[in-house]
């Protein structure tokens, strides 16, 4: 192998690992972004969640207690 062919070859491996780098760096951002939103819905959803069972919780302190049956 001539000193020419050797300098290709390492060229070539050095692009291959820069653009597998540039691939994962990108593929890395869009995951984050999916795993930001995700965690975004989720805690909305437990906002909304809780904020229903709290107003549940008041509205039944709240509400007069029912006469039991059968004890008068």
């Amino acid at each position: 192998m001539t000193h020419m062919q050797t300098n290709d070859i390492a060229k070539a491996k050095a692009e291959a690992a820069f653009k597998r780098k540039e691939a994962q760096a990108r593929d890395g951002a869009v995951a984050m972004t999916e795993y930001r939103a995700k965690q975004d819905a989720v805690r909305v959803r437990t906002e909304r969640l809780r904020a229903l069972r709290l107003a549940k919780e008041e509205q039944e302190r709240n509400a007069p207690s029912k006469p039991q049956a059968g004890k008068a």
